[in-house]
């Protein structure tokens, strides 16, 4: 093998875990307070929202926000529990999508196979130059900063899927043989979803339906990021993947079928989203946070590692331009409720994020007003 493969064949997770080693020491997480693998304690549960009623629900009327007082809404139609969801999560498990089963599972068995090639095939798409250069995109790992990094116990690839005229193909897989037609499909049909979602978020503002939508133009990003999280001896010890927020407006993940990981934050415990198949999960991001002047919270949330079973999951992010100002809605500003976030460019939030994520921090907190 040449020397740059070995370099970085040392550093894959998935080779790590069939080696039979003990987790190096770059992975062992040194906050006790993060508490890796506590059990829940609480008997909260991650709101379910059926796509289908939602639009059904258009017509109807959907109270005011009362951002003091929250509504639970046990037994509500489907517009207030996604507005609930919205407030006091940021997170839902989205059925009735429209997306077919039988092509979701196709989406999950292709990264699957990806991820079983020998590793000669799958470093041919390598997010490392020689083995030393980092690129974003293409398989491996999140990026090294510095010596003293924890790392995260998961590889990954990471694909542009959209502006479609912005793809590097080289470092799309072509093996499995349909995978590149496959993430096309998939990139249009999470971008019709994305859509549906933020229209309905539009009117739970009262604003007008397209306000959200329209700010993803022809050069929005949506990047496809598949992970790979092996099995690991200490599961209490590393992270499948570190506490944190997503950069991007809004996430749409298709998650393993059988094999639970994800936590989410929720009133400063973690609670579990659940294997729900064929649902998606969308998760609020930073963009939309800052975009709704607050009103909507991008979650934070984790995945914990296991000693038993390999999980997989395809995470769709969807970013707007990245020359495009990241800024609240003027809509949302007045006297009762102040702006909350300072203008930045997307593309610098994003190589913020980047940096920040790899520190442990959280890039909305530099840009708070």
């Amino acid at each position: 093998m040449e020397e740059g493969k070995e370099e970085m064949g040392s550093r894959l997770v998935q080779e790590l875990a069939m080696s039979g080693r003990d987790a190096p020491t770059s992975y062992i997480q040194r906050d006790p307070v993060r508490q890796i693998n506590s059990p829940p304690h609480t008997s909260a549960q991650v709101p379910v929202i059926d796509l289908n009623r939602l639009s059904q629900s258009d017509g109807a009327q959907v109270p005011v926000i009362d951002l003091n007082l929250l509504s639970q809404s046990d037994g509500a139609d489907e517009s207030v529990k996604f507005r609930d969801a919205l407030l006091s999560w940021g997170l839902f498990l989205a059925v009735n999508h429209g997306i077919p089963s039988s092509f979701l599972d196709e989406v999950l068995n292709l990264s699957t196979e990806f991820f079983h090639l020998p590793l000669e095939e799958k470093q041919k798409f390598a997010n490392l130059v020689d083995g030393k250069e980092f690129k974003l995109e293409g398989y491996g790992n999140d990026i090294v900063l510095r010596d003293d990094q924890t790392l995260d116990w998961n590889d990954r690839l990471y694909l542009l899927v959209q502006p479609e005229d912005q793809r590097n193909l080289d470092v799309w897989p072509t093996n499995p043989v349909s995978f590149r037609d496959v993430l096309h499909t998939f990139g249009k049909n999470t971008q019709t979803v994305r859509a549906q979602i933020l229209r309905a978020m539009a009117k739970v503002l009262e604003l007008k339906e397209d306000c959200f939508v329209k700010q993803f133009d022809e050069k929005a990003n949506m990047y496809a990021r598949f992970n790979y999280y092996p099995l690991c001896k200490r599961p209490d010890l590393v992270f499948g993947l570190k506490p944190h927020a997503d950069a991007s407006a809004m996430t749409i993940l298709l998650l393993d079928k059988e094999v639970a990981g994800l936590q989410v934050r929720k009133n400063a415990e973690w609670v579990d989203v659940p294997v729900f198949p064929d649902s998606l999960l969308v998760v609020i991001g930073d963009g939309i946070e800052i975009m709704s002047n607050g009103i909507f919270k991008s979650p934070i949330h984790r995945v914990v590692a296991n000693s038993e079973k390999e999980r997989l999951s395809v995470v769709m992010f969807s970013a707007l331009d990245p020359e495009k100002n990241l800024e609240p809605l003027d809509e949302l500003i007045d006297e009762t409720r102040p702006r909350m976030y300072k203008t930045v460019k997307t593309k610098d939030y994003l190589a913020d994020h980047f940096k920040h994520f790899s520190e442990g921090k959280r890039t909305l907190d530099f840009y708070k007003i």
